[in-house]
């Protein structure tokens, strides 16, 4: 472990020199640095630094101004600091007096980029299955390959696994963070950070580090979290299509949780079992929960996180009441989308602009922020954006119940074609993203259409490597086991290696079977009650319906898919 000699003042001893002093103590306990720390000036109490402590030492930071000793540390490779730079920014103070940098060298300056380096990543994806998971594998692969250490941590649908400790993260030479959602950065602050897609992790992992160890930026502290912690390279690759992705990513939870227990409430009490006579029974208890709270949160959820993609913490609470508001005002989804994004772009702009005495900032993030943000959000949904939104939804709702015949047939093939056109891209998830928010208007057939449509192309791919296997090589006949699987869990992803294989022969299969599934899903009226599970969501009561209706058209899909690959697909070398 390094050792950290200190030293803080100078001159007429100031409330914010003991302030950072004491930022400084906390700071490396919290990392378990050893610091040896002296406050110097009028005033001050305390022992100075022993001669032992200096000679032990491997590096010394100079705080502040006057006369500070700095004649004892001749040997000693030092840093200086303003004493406002500790107060703001007390981790990156520490790490650039560890390595032998002064704060007022260059920000963000990139070492050296040869050697092995210790990489920690974050990847992050909307759904948190199959993109999550890969792009961990092309780093994990990619960094293994060019001699570097890396640990991956995933934030998936079932939280963060592997989840990086302090020590990894103080060791690391780089904060890679691969995500098409917004992620929490307040753990890296005195970092270096570069944030890209979870395709560019999956399509060229090598690639992606060297640029990472190139370009990456050291990230400030962010005073209380008032404001988004994201450094400047990665800001201007975010835009309105992650930021819904992040609220999407949240919401979906609650569309699962909701929509489970009320189809388990149908099964044990029946069609009526929300009823008001029903009261009591288990099938009311779980239409209770389903409906009134897990559903009921399905708009604020996705309100807030928008928001929070887009201001950090401080933009939780308006958001979250920007989509209650929408809820309460009938506006569903579309107005939740619509307060997520004022909340956000509000709270960002009063962030950047209230300045206030640095022993006043701590107030913005837990009063300032949160009550303008609110004020402002919520008199735009009540007097100006509430009812035509509304409007609006009732419309697109009407029209959706509505859809017979031809133009439910349009729309499936529009939304089957769009899940198999990128598989897991911004097309795919546009469709899937649109189709799960429909459920909390009580719009379940596009959900169907998308999942049975999604399910296609792996399913499809797979059942072809048996029907055809002389298109196929070796290797790809093997992974049609793997595609099997993937397809029947509604990973739609499984199909992507075959698809880069060959992509003009085998992306045109796949749209077409997984437009015909989502056409005849519409058609035969199938509808489904939760945005993800595939073939394992059958055997629950009510979460799928009719099932007959749901297997025709996955089977019809999958044998089209098959049957094209097999026709236009050229034989294996």
């Amino acid at each position: 472990m390094t050792h950290l000699v200190a030293v803080v003042g100078g001159g007429d001893l100031s409330t914010h020199a003991v302030l950072a002093a004491e930022a400084l103590r906390r700071a490396a306990g919290r990392r378990n640095q050893r610091l040896d720390l002296e406050l110097r000036g009028r005033g001050a109490t305390g022992a100075p630094l022993s001669e032992g402590a200096i000679q032990g030492a491997d590096a010394v930071l100079l705080v502040g101004t006057g006369d500070l000793g700095e004649g004892r540390f001749s040997a000693l490779s030092r840093a200086k600091a303003a004493i406002e730079d500790v107060l703001t920014d007390v981790d990156g103070v520490i790490d650039r007096a560890l390595a032998g940098r002064s704060p007022g060298a260059r920000p963000g300056a990139a070492p050296e980029t040869s050697g092995p380096k210790r990489i920690v990543a974050i990847t992050s994806c909307p759904t948190g299955i199959a993109h999550t998971f890969m792009a961990a594998e092309g780093i994990q692969a990619a960094a293994q390959a060019l001699g570097h250490a890396v640990r991956v941590e995933t934030q998936g649908s079932v939280g963060a696994r592997d989840a990086l400790t302090p020590d990894e993260i103080a060791a690391a030479d780089i904060v890679l963070i691969a995500a098409d959602t917004g992620v929490d950065r307040g753990r890296f602050s005195g970092k270096r950070v570069y944030a890209t897609t979870t395709k560019a992790a999956i399509r060229d992992g090598k690639g992606l580090i060297a640029t990472a160890l190139k370009d990456a930026e050291l990230q400030g502290a962010q005073v209380a979290d008032s404001g988004p912690a994201r450094p400047a390279a990665a800001e201007t690759k975010a835009g309105a299509y992650k930021h819904l992705m992040t609220g999407v990513s949240f919401m979906l939870p609650f569309v699962v949780a909701g929509g489970l227990l009320i189809a388990l409430a149908f099964a044990f009490g029946g069609i009526d079992a929300m009823s008001p006579e029903n009261k009591g029974s288990l099938g009311f208890a779980l239409g209770e929960i389903g409906a009134k709270a897990a559903f009921a949160l399905i708009v604020p959820a996705l309100a807030g996180y928008i928001a929070y993609s887009i201001a950090d913490r401080p933009g939780i609470a308006p958001g979250m009441i920007g989509g209650m508001l929408a809820a309460n005002l009938n506006a569903g989804f579309l107005g939740g989308i619509v307060a997520g994004f004022i909340a956000g772009y509000t709270v960002s702009f009063l962030s950047r602009t209230i300045r206030l005495p640095k022993n006043l900032e701590g107030l913005k993030p837990v009063l300032i922020l949160p009550l303008l943000g609110t004020l402002v959000t919520g008199l735009l949904m009540v007097y100006v954006v509430g009812v035509p939104v509304a409007a609006l939804l009732a419309a697109l709702t009407g029209w959706l119940k509505g859809m017979q015949g031809a133009s439910a047939l349009l729309l499936g093939l529009i939304l089957g074609a769009m899940m198999a056109v990128d598989m897991g891209g911004p097309i795919n998830k546009a469709a899937y993203a649109s189709s799960a928010a429909l459920i909390s208007s009580g719009i379940y057939a596009p959900m169907a259409a998308v999942m049975l449509a999604g399910m296609t192309p792996p399913l499809g791919i797979a059942l072809a490597t048996r029907l055809f296997p002389g298109r196929f090589s070796e290797a790809e006949r093997e992974a049609g086991s793997a595609a099997a699987v993937l397809g029947a869990a509604f990973i739609t992803e499984g199909a992507i290696p075959f698809a880069a294989a060959d992509p003009l022969r085998v992306i045109p299969a796949l749209v077409a079977g997984s437009a015909v599934a989502g056409a005849l899903s519409m058609t035969l009226g199938v509808a489904l009650r939760v945005p993800h599970g595939g073939l394992f969501v059958l055997p629950i009561p009510n979460a799928i319906t009719p099932v007959l209706g749901a297997v025709v058209a996955l089977v019809a899909g999958t044998v089209i898919t098959a049957v094209l690959v097999g026709v236009l697909k050229k034989r294996a070398a």
